[in-house]
């Protein structure tokens, strides 16, 4: 029998934790929330003061037995959840699931996994925190409203199986309102005028030295007007300015400013953030990882101040107390730092160390001095003309914390050194002129959001909290609504006009423009949604509402106000709207557009969302004859398709010819563009459309895929023409009525028998019965 039972959320932190407590302590883990409101129901008492109807779910009773017979035997129960309010609620559920009593029961927190931290959190129990369960209940129970009374509405208008939320609709549609920006975005084209400058050197050689234009110009004629001028012009600085100036570091990380900055350097996702930030926090490496505040604890300045002290010097040192400005900071008790500045590493997997090596830079940085520069700026005239070149100039005269980090930036574009330095000028200095190159520049639409960059969107809206961005942006994209992908760029003309040797030449170039890698586009599906969404339901996708709920949450938490009123606020004014847009008669489904007449055959063609996506109708339910349908091909939306490209998705499939005496066509399926030979499918590549395929493509493509499938068959077996050997992805398998089994190790394949075959399926465990014995591991959401 032990004193004390220690429960935490995850197995990795009992693990870390178990170290540092005596053998009067044992630690296990709730493995997140040991139960929520039930998954299928509504789950809300809505007559009953909106009390939530929680379940253990089936996957956590076992766990929930053997918590309940440990916590029966210790002297003191200690619950060690997280300390932002879902770990509170998880706290509060344990405590009302074991039947804990008070005098045997103690709340402890802390934001770093160190032997000090959990002895001073033991010295310093207090109680739960029920004002901020209070406020995790609220969200839930909202979110769960929402949830719920808008999926219906979208199955009735929409489409069957999907789903609403409130911050993720809200995420959505600044997704689409970003897409619409772009399309709407007119280019304008104007010339950006670079002069090359021969400048004497420090040592009488000369150096070459560019300057800008002061304006763009708009037009052919003026840039020709301009070269000619310069033609026969002089060239003389008029002004030179040097002023000193200065870059400070950026604070400690945040949630937030992680996952942009991780995102930027390490090319990692939201989500693969904050998978690797658990891991390092779990293994006791850096602090909680769920923070808005970019605080530094005295302990921290401290241990940073000695270590940049012994490493970099006194010069390098600059202690800095941030304060936290982000919109509806709450319950973080600092930023995310290590939990010993003096580890510059750690033994950890590839991620974790990159991670943990960017968390520990920025950290140091915080603390140390600014960087000192001096800016020179040449001001260069022309003779006979008002425009003048302007020539700058950086020169890097101390480090500071440069040596350690710098802060990326979203499409960050980072000048050479040598290309930052001036040479030495003089006022009245006269310079001779190499060429000038006058370019055709366009200006760029607003960029699409990353991953990160929307994160900041939501954070500069007070939209969301660290816990939700990760879940928040996975949401959207695995229900369809946002689908993270590339955009192909295009090919433009542009010009340019070169003065050189007293001649001015003119070019056209060409350039890809409009290539876009990892950005997060809008589906038709989430186009439609949060069109409709929109018009019906504005309080929802209002940024301000959805901002001031959090700020309610907010209120709640600090024990400001109830949080069954501030709910019965809202339902009263929400359900009313959700019954009227269920009894809506509208003319035409939701996100539907006619697109004209079929000349053929005069009815209609409208462009919808249909049960297996968006597809192209020729005729109505009302006609004589059944309407016509067609699905949208890969880059084709219901938004911009026209009529004729439509109508061409008619002309499929398409016979191309005859190979082994059997006809060779090709179509649009469910799954995509398709070759259909002999009754058998194959997928057509990205790079080539029904339209263009042709006949001796298509038989290269079905050739391709028999020898790939005759690559993968290793062995089959006349006793049952279902039984199957088969290379795959990770190595060789058996394939058998449409299930798949491991062979075992050190067994070759090949020299399988059909007997020994079936004996490895028969003692195959069944995979559904293990499903249901195992206690799944969940995570917190």
């Amino acid at each position: 029998m032990h004193k004390n039972l220690v429960i935490v959320e995850s197995p990795a932190k009992a693990k870390t934790i178990e170290k540092f407590l005596g053998k009067d302590y044992k630690v296990l883990s709730s493995y997140g929330h040991i139960r929520d409101l039930k998954k299928k129901d509504f789950s809300i008492d809505i007559e009953n003061n909106y009390t939530p109807i929680y379940e253990i779910p089936a996957d956590k009773k076992k766990l929930v037995e053997t918590l309940k017979e440990e916590a029966g035997k210790a002297d003191m129960v200690w619950l060690a959840s997280d300390e932002d309010r879902e770990g509170e609620a998880i706290a509060w559920h344990l405590y009302e699931v074991l039947g804990l009593k008070p005098e045997k029961t103690k709340r402890i927190v802390f934001h770093e996994i160190t032997k000090s931290a959990i002895l001073h959190a033991i010295e310093n129990p207090r109680d739960i925190d029920i004002p901020r369960v209070d406020a995790q209940q609220a969200r839930r129970v909202l979110d769960r409203i929402v949830g719920f009374e808008l999926s219906p509405v979208l199955w009735k208008k929409v489409k069957p199986a999907l789903s609403a939320g409130r911050v993720q609709s809200v995420a959505v549609r600044l997704i689409v309102e970003r897409e619409r920006e772009i399309e709407r975005f007119k280019t304008e084209a104007s010339y950006r005028v670079v002069a090359v400058f021969l400048v004497p050197g420090i040592n009488g050689t000369p150096v070459q030295m560019k300057a800008e234009l002061g304006r763009r110009l708009k037009t052919e004629e003026e840039v020709r007007a301009l070269l000619t001028t310069c033609m026969s012009a002089h060239f003389t600085i008029e002004d030179i300015q040097v002023k000193p100036a200065k870059k400070s570091p950026a604070p400690p990380f945040t949630t937030s400013t992680l996952q942009q900055e991780a995102a930027r350097k390490l090319g990692y996702s939201v989500a693969q953030t904050m998978m690797v930030a658990q891991k390092l926090y779990e293994s006791g490496f850096i602090t909680y990882m769920r923070t808005d505040s970019v605080n530094l604890s005295s302990l921290a300045i401290d241990t940073t101040k000695d270590e940049i002290l012994n490493t970099l010097g006194g010069k390098y040192l600059h202690i800095r107390n941030y304060h936290t400005k982000s919109k509806g900071a709450q319950e973080a008790h600092e930023a995310i730092r290590p939990t010993y500045i003096g580890n510059h590493e750690i033994d950890a997997s590839a991620q974790e160390r990159r991670l943990y090596e960017l968390i520990w830079k920025r950290t140091i940085a915080s603390q140390m001095s600014d960087a000192e520069l001096e800016k020179t700026t040449a001001t260069i005239s022309i003779s006979d003309s008002d425009d003048h070149f302007v020539a700058v100039g950086e020169v890097l005269k101390f480090d500071g914390f440069l040596k350690v980090y710098l802060e990326s930036q979203d499409d960050d574009t980072e000048m050479e050194e040598n290309e930052k330095m001036l040479p030495p000028l003089h006022i009245k200095d006269r310079l001779e002129m190499k060429e000038i190159t006058a370019t055709q520049r366009f200006t760029q639409h607003p960029a699409r959001y990353t991953e990160a960059s929307l994160v900041r969107k939501l954070e500069e809206l007070g939209i969301g909290r660290p816990s939700t961005y990760a879940p928040t942006i996975s949401t959207i994209q695995q229900r369809s609504y946002v689908e993270k992908g590339d955009k192909t760029g295009t090919e433009r003309r542009y010009n340019v006009f070169t003065l050189k040797n007293g001649n001015i030449r003119e070019e056209i170039k060409t350039e890809i423009t409009g290539n876009e890698k990892a950005k997060l586009l809008p589906t038709d599906i989430g186009i439609v949604v949060n069109d409709f969404l929109t018009e019906y339901f504005p309080d929802i996708l209002d940024y301000n509402f959805t901002a001031n709920v959090e700020q309610k949450f907010d209120d709640i938490a600090e024990g400001k106000s109830e949080w069954p009123e501030e709910i019965d606020g809202f339902y009263k004014i929400f359900h009313p709207v959700v019954e009227n847009a269920l009894s809506l008669r509208l003319e035409h489904k939701v996100g539907e557009r006619v697109l004209g007449a079929d000349p053929k055959t005069g009815r209609p063609v409208s462009v919808k969302i249909g049960r297996f996506g968006p597809l192209v109708q020729i005729g109505t339910p009302e006609d004589e004859e059944k309407p016509l349908f067609a699905s949208l091909m890969k880059g084709q939306s219901v938004s911009t398709i026209t009529l004729e490209e439509a109508l061409k998705l008619f002309d499929l499939p398409r016979t191309l010819g005859d190979f082994e005496e059997k006809t060779v066509s090709v179509g649009i399926g469910r799954f995509g563009p398709y070759i259909k030979h002999d009754n058998k499918y194959v997928s057509l590549p990205k790079t080539l459309t029904p339209q263009s395929v042709t006949l001796e493509k298509a038989v290269e493509l079905i050739q391709n895929k028999r020898t790939e499938e005759s690559q993968r068959l290793i062995k089959s077996f006349p006793e049952d023409a279902e039984l199957e050997l088969l290379n795959g992805r990770y190595g060789a398998y058996i394939s058998y009525k449409k299930k798949n089994y491991k062979i075992p190790k050190a067994t070759d394949a090949a020299s399988l028998t059909y007997e020994e075959c079936m004996k490895i399926i028969n003692d195959a465990p069944d995979k559904s019965s293990a499903k249901k014995r195992a206690v799944r591991k969940t995570t917190k959401k």
